[in-house]
């Protein structure tokens, strides 16, 4: 079901963004695809790394190599929510419309990622314990702020790994060497490792509500 909803959510969001598209005369809006497209990665990556779980290869390098293919994307997932910085200069007659749309995708991404997070937070319960599997949420959603921070104010991308790490490896060190000197560059990854972390906690508890009758049993109706 969740994968279900998931397809069904993604392709109606991809379907509004085209329409709108159309209806503007312009592929302004295709970023939105395109970070939709990126949302997806970090559950294929969980998919697999979980399959290589269950299969007993957790110890080689096909499972950490995934694990870590899906902690680089992650951040991908929450990061559409910032896409709203595109409205700050176009208020118009149409600004909630474009506002919702990119709601929608991002609340699409949120899913999309929190789906996954589940799937490793259940993997690191299974080898390190119920505890160390809401350390690693805790931490994850830490790592995230601080990559969501890097993607929308210094513009790197995940793949920045490879193909820039000597500049993503010095920014990174400006900012730990001097986390206080621009404020911003903590106090935002901060606030959104805070979002994401009671986000997914809220998700968590409603996913596991037990089912309970709404109006309790007439105490006649046993007689």
């Amino acid at each position: 079901m969740p994968m279900l909803a998931l397809v069904f959510a993604s392709g109606v969001t991809a379907a509004l963004v085209v329409a709108r598209m159309v209806w503007i005369g312009s592929a302004r809006d295709g970023f939105l695809l395109w970070n939709l497209f990126l949302a997806w990665l970090p559950l294929v990556f969980a998919l697999l790394a979980c399959d290589a779980y269950r299969s007993g290869t957790a110890g080689n390098w096909r499972f950490f190599g995934l694990a870590g293919a899906w902690l680089l994307f992650f951040p991908n997932a929450p990061y559409i929510f910032t896409d709203v910085i595109h409205l700050a200069n176009r208020f118009h007659g149409q600004f909630w419309v474009d506002l919702v749309l990119i709601l929608i995708c991002a609340l699409t991404g949120l899913v999309l990622g929190f789906v996954s997070l589940f799937l490793m937070q259940s993997v690191v319960s299974r080898m390190f314990g119920r505890a160390a599997s809401w350390l690693f949420i805790a931490g994850i959603a830490g790592l995230s702020g601080v990559g969501i921070y890097l993607g929308r104010f210094l513009r790197f991308n995940s793949w920045d790994v490879v193909f820039k790490p000597l500049a993503l490896g010095r920014d990174l060190g400006h900012l730990a060497a001097n986390p206080l000197a621009h404020p911003h560059s903590f106090v935002l990854p901060a606030l959104f490792a805070t979002f994401l972390f009671i986000a997914y906690l809220m998700l968590y508890a409603l996913t596991h509500l037990q089912h309970a009758p709404i109006v309790a049993a007439s105490p006649n109706a046993a007689k």
